[in-house]
């Protein structure tokens, strides 16, 4: 596979993203390269603003700092021309979320990846919905098992109705 001076950029996914298909919907050359772990972070959910109305109806993915802990995810490989997508995807361009340059341990090495932080915020758990999304992209990827049975006990905000989930045809496992 090429390197990132072929026009390519390694992107660290822990939330969202982590499923292939959510990924590509914006970003349609997102190519899986490995699994990965950031050390001393930690994986939250809430929002930028105490009240807010989004397409997930419910807290959404950040990191925050937190010596000795950590947060597993994948590490995808993006053309260039995707970083504006991703980067309106992830709300950079609303103020919502800044992106990060993270180191990420694989099997392949220590790999320098794009990543996205939340500012300004609140806690917030994510809905069904949204939870669902991140756990079948964890399944989907292989994380440890470890790593899936922390994500399947989050408490959710118990919402039913339409999300993004509906957007996302999820090819057979």
């Amino acid at each position: 596979m090429a390197g990132a001076t072929s026009g390519l950029f390694m992107y660290f996914a822990f939330g969202s993203n982590l499923l292939k298909e959510r990924l590509q919907l914006a970003n349609p050359s997102a190519t899986f390269y490995t699994t990965g772990r950031l050390k001393d972070y930690e994986l939250n959910f809430g929002l930028w603003e105490k009240h807010v109305d989004n397409a997930w109806h419910g807290g959404v993915a950040t990191i925050e700092y937190c010596p000795g802990a950590e947060v597993w995810g994948v590490v995808w490989t993006l053309r260039n021309e995707n970083l504006t997508s991703l980067d309106n995807q992830e709300g950079v361009n609303t103020g919502n979320y800044s992106p990060l340059e993270v180191s990420v341990e694989t099997d392949k090495g220590m790999i320098l990846c794009r990543t996205y932080q939340m500012n300004n915020f609140h806690p917030c758990p994510p809905s069904p919905q949204y939870k669902q999304v991140v756990c079948l992209g964890a399944e989907q990827n292989e994380l440890p098992l470890e790593y899936l049975k922390k994500l399947q006990v989050i408490q959710t905000n118990n919402y039913s109705g339409p999300s993004i989930l509906d957007q996302i045809r999820i090819v057979g496992k």
